[in-house]
């Protein structure tokens, strides 16, 4: 693979590979280990894409499949996954949009993960399933369920105040 077009899938798809990342380990480090070896694999491999949705979903599924590598290996071993992700914001990020994003990055990984796909990323229930090799109407009974999850969190957080 050229320099150049490596460079330009990075600007392009780097934010939301990260993102992705992100959203799998609740770590900043592991996601930016992620993302650097997702590119890494790109450039190494140079596969042909038939337009830019499969190039971001081919990016997704390794991004994921790494993300997936970190955890299954045998030096890991996590205490607390999103500790740091608690006090987590976006930069110019209202209070209710970062308590929002905390409330996604508690949920268990295999409903944040189809959550953020598909919120964030804006990708299609078919796409999502594509990306996380599973069944449609999995992705779809994660997102209701998570969806549950997020509204009990926030209205619990409304009643507190």
């Amino acid at each position: 693979m050229e320099r150049e077009e490596a460079e330009r899938l990075v600007r392009l798809h780097g934010q939301a590979v990260f993102r992705l990342a992100y959203a799998r380990t609740g770590s900043r480090e592991d996601a930016e280990d992620v993302t650097q070896e997702t590119f890494l694999r790109l450039v190494r491999t140079g596969p042909e894409f038939q337009d830019e949705e499969h190039c971001r979903a081919w990016l997704f599924r390794v991004a994921a499949n790494c993300a997936g590598d970190l955890f299954r290996s045998a030096w890991r071993r996590r205490s607390r996954p999103l500790e740091e992700a608690e006090h987590v914001a976006a930069p110019g990020e209202d209070e209710e949009a970062g308590e929002v994003l905390r409330a996604v990055l508690s949920l268990p990984e295999h409903y944040r993960v189809p959550v953020h796909l598909f919120y964030y990323e804006g990708m299609s229930i078919a796409q999502v399933a594509q990306v996380l090799k599973m069944r449609e109407g999995t992705v779809r009974t994660r997102l209701v369920r998570a969806r549950a999850m997020l509204r009990e969190q926030l209205k619990g957080g409304e009643e507190r105040a």
